[in-house]
């Protein structure tokens, strides 16, 4: 792969990374590159019609997204090819009547923390507002999605002044209720508070606020994904976990190669809660469409679960890389370096679903694309996470292997990552669809 190839897909990555800066924003980004790479949007309630060559994908819930290249030899005798990722990360959600007026005449929003985010990393930095809304539409059960992106810097949390807290460097306990809530005006007499944002979006849309039924809205770090270090080989951006993998998968998918197996980019949402939703890893969505696929394609329930017995998953959600400020707390012979390479991550408790098998066909994968190799295992006495691989294996008894790229401070609201690495899984990933 050429040099000009790869800046392609690192700048190809940032522009992702910042029009993406919540669930919805993403899933939305990537219905754009699908579209615009010939893949046509189906609804998912349709009857599902398929035929060999045929490139589409679906929504669910406008937070969840799978794309389908349908090949020319039918499921059960190739099996599915199958990358899975996930389009949430670590945030907060704006609640409901979320205006709080206070002492010195400021308003701030009430928040609820979404997943594991590190809370003091988000003190001090301009932040706005993401997020769908929802409207009147002809009647109760069908109401209007449109998405939001504030593009402007609106509000800021701010820290408590060391003054005031002079052991604030010694540790310093966060409430999330009280400690977290950033601040949006200053109210003076003239300046009505109450409706404040139902009025703010409905002028961003140019609705009427009263249309306004509902939203999910998220606050997000308007800081612009860059790069860093002496030759501009690390990535600083929010949300790399986990969607630089969801970048890697929808470009692996748009330049795939194999013509003879049914390739499927599944990206769910809700990773980061446990994946117990509709729209998540946990629920039969991905198990529903490839029997609907395998029917249409002129098979039965006996062809689905041939072809699911013959499918691979790669489950791609970032690893942690090793920090050299902290190397207690890594395992001592496997603790993958930023810019090593893409990383298979290994479990002894099954909080992954890669065994040796799996394992040593993405390593072969790894070989045939000429990309570096690392492993990434939890040290003994420092628990670790799952991810969508194993919640998966709930729903399908298919065989795969939970991948990542490794970064560092991960669930920040700015993590770090590798140009190469970054390059070299979606060269992998090419190689698993080709």
């Amino acid at each position: 792969m050429s040099k000009s190839t790869d800046k392609k897909y690192v700048d190809s990555l940032l522009e992702f990374l910042d029009n993406s800066p919540c669930n919805f924003l993403a899933v939305d980004t990537v219905k754009k590159i699908l579209n615009a790479n010939g893949f046509k949007e189906k609804k998912i309630d349709d009857k599902m019609n398929a035929k060999a060559g045929e490139k589409f994908f679906f929504t669910k819930n406008d937070s969840a997204v799978f794309a389908v290249q349908v090949g020319k030899k039918k499921p059960a005798d190739t099996g599915f090819k199958i990358i899975a990722a996930h389009s949430d990360s670590p945030c907060f959600r704006i609640k409901p009547a979320s205006e709080i007026p206070g002492d010195g005449d400021i308003l701030r929003l009430n928040t609820e923390v979404y997943g594991g985010p590190i809370l003091y990393t988000w003190f001090d930095r301009p932040l706005s507002l993401a997020g769908r809304v929802i409207l009147k539409g002809k009647d109760a059960l069908h109401p209007v999605t449109k998405l939001i992106k504030i593009d402007r810097p609106l509000m800021c949390i701010s820290h408590l002044a060391i003054h005031f807290n002079r052991a604030v460097n010694e540790g310093n306990h966060l409430s999330k209720q009280k400690d977290m809530l950033p601040i949006l005006a200053k109210i003076n007499r003239d300046f009505e508070w109450r409706n404040t944002l139902l009025n703010l979006v409905a002028n961003e849309l140019q609705v009427e606020a009263a249309d306004i039924l509902d939203f999910d809205l998220m606050l997000y770090d308007v800081s612009k994904a860059s790069l860093f270090g002496l030759n501009n080989e690390f990535i600083s951006a929010g949300r790399l976990d986990d969607l630089s993998m969801v970048h890697a998968a929808i470009t692996a998918i748009t330049e795939a190669k194999d013509k003879d197996a049914t390739l499927v980019a599944a990206i769910f949402d809700n990773e980061e809660t446990g994946s117990g939703t509709k729209q998540g890893a946990h629920s039969p969505v991905l198990g529903n469409m490839l029997l609907r696929l395998v029917m249409a394609l002129g098979g039965d329930f006996e062809d689905f679960g041939r072809a699911v017995h013959r499918s691979f998953m790669v489950s791609a959600d970032n690893a942690h890389a090793f920090h050299p400020n902290y190397p207690e707390k890594y395992d001592p012979t496997n603790h993958p370096s930023l810019g090593g390479g893409p990383c298979v991550k290994v479990n002894a408790n099954c909080k992954y679903m890669s065994d040796a098998h799996s394992a040593a066909i993405f390593r072969s994968l790894c070989e045939k694309a000429d990309a570096p190799f690392q492993y990434f295992v939890n040290h003994s006495d420092v628990a670790g996470g799952s991810t969508l691989g194993n919640i998966l294996t709930g729903q399908l008894d298919i065989e795969g292997v939970d991948v990542g790229n490794p970064v560092l401070a991960m669930h920040s609201v700015r993590e770090t990552g590798s140009c190469d690495d970054h390059v070299n899984m979606i060269k992998v990933m090419k190689q698993f669809f080709s």
